[in-house]
């Protein structure tokens, strides 16, 4: 698959050469779209020490009569702030969109200071163009991984306005899309969904005005992983009806935190299961002990025998008979 996305995709090469730098225009399908001022007064430090050393990747582009920018919008601007008349390029033949969109994946891949949400939009058209909707094919035609196609297709799943609000310019007002996606689990519950006072868009400005208000409820994006626990317990104990009412109420009232969803027989309910899961664990464990090689380890006997001592202990006071 990468040899034929190598061969089927990558544009064809021209030539290294020197170009003015007013006769580039930044790539319309750049995944990148945001470029916040501190890292770029970085690289404009270095480039105004040492000028450009990597030469950008650009094409001609006949309609617009100019160069296109594939890799290096972040020199350009910098070449363009500190006045270079000229920059060093690399042509190459002019792409279609999808070569285009594809090309820079594959140049970029993922950098860590990237936004998701602009990258979400470029992998959306290169889904539509190709009708490709599997998280590994697209994965292998991009280079990017499948946890961060996974994580774009459920950004594209908002409506515009919230995917808007991961485009800000504005570092500062920028809503992080770590906010999107770790909420994605309790907004596409299909449980939650089917809760009759449930809107996914009231709930997620709710939500969104709670994130950003720290006093109310939500403290970090993390804090939704537990939203979806104690849902999820409630409905192990079959108290459907419990969650709901309290879901509900933490949604509309900013006074409350995150324990009012707790209900109190499904939390026991979800400790006894973790309780037994380790119970079980130790008992094959220790079922596998042979007496005679572990004669000599005092310690551990001692400690098989303060747990024997604390499980009569439980079991009389549950009122187990012991055998």
């Amino acid at each position: 698959m990468k040899k034929t996305v190598r061969k089927r995709f990558a544009p064809r090469g021209i030539g290294v050469k020197n170009v003015p730098t007013d006769k580039l225009l930044p790539n319309p399908h750049n995944p990148r779209m945001l470029f916040d001022r501190g890292p770029l007064e970085v690289l404009k430090a270095s480039i105004k020490k040492v000028r450009i050393l990597v030469p950008l990747t650009v094409y001609w582009s006949e309609a617009k009569k100019s160069f296109v920018i594939l890799d290096g919008q972040r020199r350009w601007i910098c070449a363009k702030e500190l006045g270079l008349k000229t920059v060093p390029v690399n042509e190459v033949a002019e792409p279609d969109i999808v070569q285009n969109i594809v090309t820079m994946f594959q140049i970029h891949k993922l950098r860590e200071d990237w936004e998701l949400m602009p990258t979400a939009l470029k992998l959306e058209v290169l889904m539509h163009k190709l009708h490709e909707n599997s998280k590994r094919k697209l994965a292998e035609l991009t280079g990017l991984d499948q946890a961060v196609v996974s994580r774009c297709k459920k950004l594209l799943s908002y409506p515009k306005k919230y995917q808007d609000l991961m485009l800000d310019p504005n570092p500062k007002k920028r809503v992080k899309s770590d906010f999107f996606i770790e909420l994605y689990a309790v907004r596409n519950d299909r449980f939650v969904n089917g809760m009759k006072w449930f809107s996914k868009n009231k709930f997620t400005r709710r939500m969104l005005e709670k994130y950003e208000n720290k006093t109310s409820g939500l403290k970090a994006v993390t804090d939704f992983r537990v939203m979806k626990q104690h849902i999820n317990n409630a409905r192990r104990a079959k108290k459907e009806k419990e969650i709901s009412k309290k879901l509900k109420e933490f949604t509309n009232n900013d006074s409350l935190t995150l324990d009012h969803l707790v209900i109190k027989s499904a939390d026991v309910s979800a400790s006894a299961r973790r309780l037994l899961a380790s119970i079980e664990k130790l008992d094959g464990a220790i079922r596998k002990i042979d007496p005679r090689e572990y004669y000599g380890e005092e310690n551990l006997w001692k400690s098989l025998e303060r747990l024997l001592d604390s499980i009569r202990s439980k079991l009389r006071a549950a009122g187990r008979r012991l055998r």
